[in-house]
This record gives C-alpha cells, sequence and structure tokens, in this order.
C-alpha cells in the first residue's frame, strides 16, 4: 500500500522520501580499492596493501605475518605483482572467504576491506579513525543507485519520467522537457500554475548562462560565479520593482558566447525599473552599461579616487583614465610576434578521460609551453583538469590518496617532477598570515634586525621579531595587531589591540631600529617602498621584486591575508613561485587567473606566467579571457556546447589555427582579438 502522495514524498530532506540506506545522500563512505592498493605493480610483500602499511611495529608484524599466511594457503608467490594475481585471488584478498571458499581451500581469511570496516567501526583512537578515513570515498548507495529517493517515489511518473530522470538532465534539456509536455485537459488545469513557475524558473537560469548545469547538481561544486548567477535568477523572477541589486563580477566563468544572455537580463532588470550597480572589468558590461565610474588611477594608495565617469564614450575620452585607453585601442596587451615551438615527444596525455560530461577523450599536453583549455561554459575544462589530470599527477609524484576522475592513464608522467595548483583560496585565515610570510622574505628581514647593533647588544635572536612565538610579540593579541569579537549569529569582528596599537610587538621589540624604521614600520611599508629600503640586501630585494612584479606594489609586506581579495592572494602565490629555484620540469595549473583584474593587471600576470614558462616549465590555464588565450602556445578547445553536448575535444593548435576551425565558438571570438597587425602603443 501506499499513502496519498505529497510533495514530502519526493523531497530527500524529508524522511518520508528519503532512502532509508543513505539517508537521502545518495552516496555512502565506503573503502576504495584504488585508494587500497594504489600501485598494483607493487608485490604483496612489497607494501600493495597500503593501509595495511605504517600502522606501527606490532600491527606491521601482525599483518605482514597475515599476508604470508594467506599467499601459502593460496599458492601465490608474494614477490608478483598484485595486478598478476588471479580474479579469485583478489576478490579473496579484499573480500574474504565465503563459506564455499573455505570449503574448497580449508582456510578462512578475513579480507581486507572487511578487515578495514572493522576496525574504523570499533576503534577509539583517533589517530586510527582519521588514517583510516583516507581510504574511504563516495560511493553510489547500492539501495538507489544515487538516487537519493524510496523507491515508492521512483515509481509515480509524469510523461515516463520519475522525478529522478527528470533532475539528471541539464537545466536547457529540462526547458525542452517541459514545453513539450503533454497533459490531459483535467491534468493540465491542475497543473497549470505549477508548470509557469517551472517553466520560468527554468528559462530564468538558462537566460543568465546557467543551461549547462544539471537540476540536481550539487550547491559545494559550483563555482562562485555559477552561485551569483542562480541567486540572479532567482531575482528576475521575483519581478521586484524600485530594488538596488549589486554584483560583484557577475561575468566570472562564462565565455564570450553567454555573456550577452547575461547582460541581457540584467538590462530587463533595469527596464523594470531597478537600479543595478555591477563591479566588473568585462568590455561588454562595460559597453552595454548606462553609466561607467572608472575608479584609480592606480591601486592601494596610489588609486582611491574616481578617474572619470559618464558614458562609454566619457570614459574612452578621458586622458587619466587606464580604463579608456585600453578600450580605445591606446594601449593594448600584445600579441606575441613568435610563439614557443611545441615538441610532442615530451608530452602529457590523458587518455579515456570520461567523467561527468567527457567522452571518453585523449588530450594531449605539450610541456614547456603556455597552454589554455578553453570552451564554453559547461563544457568540461574543470572536469578534465583539475580533477582528472591534477590529482592524477599529485598521486603519481606525491602519493596523494585524492581520487583523480575516471580515466584509462595518463602518459608522460615522467617529464614532469613537480605540480602546483596556483588558485584564488586564501594565503591563510588569521591576521598573521601576509604577504611577507607567505614568499619568505620575512625570514631575512628578521635576521637582518638581529644582526643589528642594539639587537646584539641586548642578545636579541631573529624569533625575537617573529609575531608567532613568545618573547617580542604583543601577548594582549598574540601577534595579530588586532582582536577577535565573537558576534552570535553574526561574522566575527576584528578591532585594533589596545596594547600595541595594532603593530603586534612589545615595546622592548619596537626599540630595535634599522636606518630609523623598527620591524613593525618594516611591515606597514609598500612593497615598493620596501625595495629601495633593502636595496642593498640582494635576497631581500629579489624576493621583495617577485611581489612587484606580480604588480602588488601597491600593497603592504604585512597586510592581513584575512583583507586579500582572491585575485590579489593568487598574485602572492606566483610571486612566492618565482621567488624559488626553478626546476624546469614544474606543471603549473591555474583555473580563470584572471577573475578580478583589470587590463593592465592582466598584462602582468601574463608577464609572470611567460617568466615560469621561459624558464622551462608547462603553465595550463583554463580561461575565457580573449587576451590570454591569443597569448598562448596551445590551445585545448573542448565542447562544442555545455553539459551533455560538451565533452569533445574540437580543435586543438596555436590561436592562429583555432580561429579557422569553423564550429569553435572560442575561435570565432578570438578573431576579432588576432589582426591584421596595427601598431598599437605596446605595453
Amino acid at each position: 500500500s501506499l499513502e496519498e502522495l505529497s510533495p514530502r514524498l519526493f523531497s530527500f530532506n524529508s524522511p518520508y522520501g528519503a532512502c532509508p540506506e543513505c539517508s537521502g545522500l545518495g552516496t555512502l563512505m565506503e573503502f576504495d580499492v584504488d585508494l587500497v592498493v594504489p600501485d598494483v605493480d607493487l608485490p604483496l610483500s612489497g607494501g600493495a596493501v597500503e593501509a595495511w602499511r605504517h600502522n606501527g611495529k606490532r600491527m606491521n608484524i601482525y599483518y605482514n605475518r597475515l599476508i604470508r599466511r594467506f599467499c601459502r594457503h593460496f599458492g601465490i608467490s608474494a614477490t608478483s605483482p598484485f595486478k598478476a594475481l588471479s580474479a579469485e585471488a583478489k576478490r579473496i584478498l579484499l573480500r574474504g572467504t565465503t563459506a564455499g571458499d573455505e570449503k574448497k581451500h580449508g582456510y578462512s581469511f578475513e579480507g581486507v576491506m572487511p578487515n578495514l570496516r572493522r576496525r574504523y567501526d570499533n576503534t577509539e583512537s583517533e589517530y586510527v579513525k582519521t588514517r583510516l578515513h583516507s581510504f574511504l570515498s563516495e560511493k553510489p548507495c547500492p539501495a538507489c543507485k544515487g538516487a537519493r529517493l524510496k523507491p515508492e517515489a521512483l515509481a509515480v511518473k509524469i510523461g515516463r519520467k520519475n522525478i529522478r530522470q527528470l533532475v539528471t538532465q541539464d537545466i536547457k534539456s529540462a526547458v525542452r522537457w517541459f514545453a513539450r509536455l503533454k497533459l490531459t485537459d483535467e491534468q493540465a488545469m491542475i497543473a497549470k500554475q505549477v508548470l509557469k513557475e517551472i517553466r520560468d524558473r527554468l528559462t530564468f537560469l538558462a537566460e543568465v548562462g546557467l543551461g549547462y548545469l544539471t537540476l540536481d547538481r550539487k550547491s559545494g561544486s559550483l563555482s562562485g560565479g555559477e552561485a551569483q548567477r542562480i541567486r540572479l535568477a532567482t531575482q528576475v523572477g521575483s519581478r521586484l520593482v524600485g530594488v538596488c541589486y549589486v554584483l560583484d563580477e557577475p561575468t566570472i566563468g562564462l565565455h564570450q558566447r553567454d555573456n550577452q544572455r547575461l547582460l541581457g537580463t540584467l538590462r530587463r532588470l533595469r527596464d523594470l525599473p531597478n537600479t543595478v550597480i555591477v563591479v566588473e572589468h568585462d568590455e561588454d558590461a562595460m559597453r552595454q552599461a548606462n553609466h561607467i565610474i572608472d575608479m584609480g588611477p592606480l591601486a592601494g594608495k596610489h588609486g582611491g579616487r574616481i578617474v572619470a565617469q559618464g558614458t562609454f564614450e566619457d570614459i574612452l575620452a578621458s586622458p587619466r583614465s587606464l580604463t579608456g585607453k585600453y578600450l580605445s585601442g591606446e594601449l593594448e596587451i600584445p600579441t606575441p610576434e613568435t610563439r614557443r615551438s611545441i615538441n610532442m615527444s615530451t608530452a602529457l596525455t590523458i587518455k579515456g578521460a570520461r567523467a561527468h560530461n567527457l567522452k571518453k577523450i585523449d588530450v594531449t599536453v605539450p610541456l614547456g609551453a603556455f597552454v589554455c583549455v578553453t570552451g564554453v561554459s559547461g563544457s568540461g575544462k574543470s572536469t578534465l583538469i583539475t580533477e582528472t589530470l591534477l590529482p592524477a599527477m599529485r598521486r603519481y609524484l606525491y602519493g596523494s590518496r585524492v581520487k583523480p576522475l575516471a580515466h584509462d592513464r595518463i602518459n608522460g608522467t615522467k617529464f614532469v617532477d613537480k605540480v602546483i595548483e596556483i588558485d584564488q583560496s586564501p594565503i591563510g585565515r588569521t591576521p598573521r598570515s601576509n604577504p611577507a610570510t607567505y614568499v619568505s622574505v620575512f625570514d631575512q628581514i628578521r635576521q637582518l634586525y638581529a644582526r643589528t647593533k642594539e639587537a646584539k647588544l641586548r642578545g636579541y635572536k631573529p624569533g625575537r621579531f617573529s609575531f608567532n612565538v613568545k618573547g617580542g610579540r604583543c601577548e594582549a593579541c598574540q601577534g595579530q595587531g588586532v582582536k577577535r569579537i565573537e558576534m552570535h549569529f553574526l561574522p566575527d569582528v576584528y578591532v585594533t589591540c589596545q596594547s600595541c596599537k595594532g603593530t603586534r610587538y612589545n615595546r622592548e621589540t619596537l626599540e630595535i631600529r634599522y636606518r630609523g624604521r623598527n620591524i613593525a614600520d618594516v611591515l606597514d611599508m609598500r612593497v615598493e617602498e620596501a625595495m629601495s629600503f633593502f636595496e642593498n640586501f640582494p635576497k631581500i630585494k629579489r624576493l621583495i621584486k617577485t611581489l612587484h612584479d606580480v604588480g602588488l606594489g601597491y600593497m603592504a609586506l604585512g597586510q592581513p591575508s584575512t583583507t586579500l581579495s582572491g585575485g590579489e592572494a593568487q598574485r602572492i602565490k606566483l610571486s612566492a613561485e618565482l621567488g624559488k629555484r626553478a626546476t624546469g620540469h614544474t606543471l603549473y595549473v591555474l583555473d580563470e587567473p584572471t577573475t578580478g583584474l583589470h587590463f593592465a593587471d592582466i598584462q602582468n600576470l601574463l608577464n609572470v606566467l611567460n617568466r615560469l614558462t621561459d624558464a622551462g616549465n608547462t603553465v595550463i590555464v583554463i580561461e575565457h579571457n580573449l587576451d590570454v588565450i591569443k597569448c598562448a602556445d596551445w590551445i585545448i578547445d573542448l565542447g562544442p556546447d555545455g553539459g551533455e553536448k560538451g565533452g569533445s575535444v574540437v580543435t586543438v593548435g596555436p590561436p592562429e589555427r583555432i580561429i579557422e576551425h569553423p564550429t569553435s565558438y572560442t575561435g570565432k571570438f578570438l578573431k576579432k582579438k588576432l589582426p591584421t597587425r596595427t601598431k598599437k602603443k605596446r605595453v
């Protein structure tokens, strides 16, 4: 029997509808064979079962004895690689013996997976729990197969689809499905208002460039730009009037093809009428704005003023506007005269990538080059690079237990000795983290202060000038310069420490001076000022110069990480890489590094990426910005569309080849950026 249908039956957040096995999550945490046995080329005696290693001396002896006994009873050579074992031997080793196995072999064996599960469920040791947890990964729930709902809910169908089949479609497909849905007169009357709301909301989502997302996409996997556009679609549907909307870079993650639809949505919001304020660097957005306010002229203490305001034409005509000079073409990010030669004999090749919407593709990434991965939103760029290639390389180089998405193998890994992802996550989560500590220049500065005459007389060591340890720091704020006040139901508030007035140090430490400046004064220095202040110390100057080279000359050396934007944090990470000794075989991966960057900042970014590449390293950039794409040595264009219609390789090659491809959306827009070279001022 089945109770009367109600909305809660179709919700996995309700106990009435959720699958009882997984409580509506759709997945269970299970021990993963690929993590338990990460290297199938190792023999059992050589540590093939990673989860049975490094468990302490007594446990290691026990597990080694267990493996020898297993090999002896089943006639297996302990020195043979794991991949050489028969299917039956692998099954028994991993899952344990069944009643039939015990009768056949006269031996009972628990199996690796049951052993790990028993230990995980029964242990009271937090250390053991944490270690075993690293061998777990999400697996689809065996009861609901990932559907999250009870069988009763999945048995209800409309138009031959149950609710699970409906929400696994992308938004574009769902729009078409609801447009074609045929109902009887009675059903149509009942569903009229509900269908109107569904169709309107799906249409809004498609109009802001999210047609490639599936309806059941987890919110945690959305980018900041996607989450913002979902909220925008909600506002479009509400049709409120007289509202002031403020959007911070809504074009993040959008291909030029999808930009116009988003801008059309913003115009409709304006026309209701409302006020729409957009913080944006996108040229198309500026061209369609009614009024532009240009801040500057530069960044940091050199900015903070209104340089120009008015229509798009007013900005172009302003002699003080750096933005206007780039928009008018007076300044430009130049296209390289020559590109680096590509050697496919030393390249990384991803074979059979098939996760999410990827169509079991083979992709070759040339090494020692600046490589751009392009394609419309949702074409599979991040799936291929950050979720498949990056974790696979980390597993190969560092033994990482983060599992890459489905693929067959990666060839050419021997040509890479280090892999670094440079993203826009914070460089630290407390005010103690700052640019000087991140690029390791503060260690050198502390040693310099410890070598001053007064510091030697007092017996001060470099640690005295650290705000992370007791001794020289202010103990009232523990070297943070601010105190955190916890606000119930509101974000925490930081206020300046009254004891040290934000200097972070105690009075005795601040009495030590070099060239009239104490250690707190140095932390307050701008990068450009610090370069001349430490000009007689080449190592210090070189590390500070890396911050200047990435366009952060306006920033204070000790600026707390909690006040940095994502773009600033990313450039600090780049400067740290510039300060390291290059191996010439490093793989750098950046996902949309131009987020939040002005044209002039993009030029600085390109200079840094080219420096890294010129040292023999490989730089892979996932990007929509045409100024970055046109400067690449090699482009991998995915698509042709997003969602299920994406996931294929459209074309590969240098930019000049991409623009000739008839079905490449990237090539279509890139063609406008690749001249007919005209003589413009190069920067």
